[in-house]
């Protein structure tokens, strides 16, 4: 989002009804992976939140329709996917659980970050780009892992590929955290703080 933009309280706005959207696919992928484990079906709605998630802020921008619900609307509803696929995939034991902790761990300690610069009376931290870059790589990642939990020359060819994006996923996930403490500190202290990515 563009620095001279300033977020509306609309509520009505196409981006939110996508972060909505986006919201409702959480219990289909969920149910798609450990029910009938239809992995190609959950793949489909992986891709499909991915690229809501970008048209999201691309209407947003396009369409002047920055609001401050979507500002807190889109992050929950990428977190809460990256989450919820992941424990997904360790339930499947696609992956192991340290990833779920590392990736959860990541999330509260955020929280309480948050939690801080509010009780300090400043909004919510902005999404930085280093954070969304970290979840472009986890909703890369996350896709591919599904598709490795097979026998395949394709699962094994894609395994690699997968785990890439992953650990890139993770430790960009850790240094946006990095970022917002900075951030949240400059905020605190009245100063301003020029990130560099």
């Amino acid at each position: 989002m563009p620095a001279d933009v300033e977020p509306s309280d609309r509520v009505l706005t196409v981006p939110n009804a996508l972060s909505l959207f986006r919201l409702a696919l959480v219990p289909v992928f969920l149910w798609l992976v450990l029910v009938p484990e239809a992995d190609g079906w959950a793949v489909a709605v992986l891709v499909v939140s991915g690229v809501t998630d970008w048209l999201d802020g691309l209407a947003a921008r396009s369409l002047g329709q920055v609001s401050r619900l979507g500002q807190v609307l889109d992050p929950v509803a990428d977190r809460l996917f990256v989450l919820v696929t992941v424990v997904a995939l360790a339930l499947r034991e696609i992956v192991p659980w340290w990833v779920v902790a590392v990736l959860l761990g990541r999330d509260v300690f955020l929280a309480a970050v948050q939690l801080w610069v509010r009780s300090r009376g400043y909004p919510v931290i902005p999404v930085n780009l280093v954070g969304k870059a970290a979840t472009t790589c986890l909703l890369y990642a996350l896709p591919l892992l599904l598709l490795t939990d097979s026998t395949s020359a394709l699962s094994d060819a894609l395994r690699p590929l997968a785990w890439a994006f992953a650990w890139w996923g993770i430790g960009l996930y850790w240094w946006s955290a990095v970022l917002y403490v900075m951030q949240g500190s400059a905020l605190v202290r009245g100063t301003t703080l020029r990130l560099r990515v």
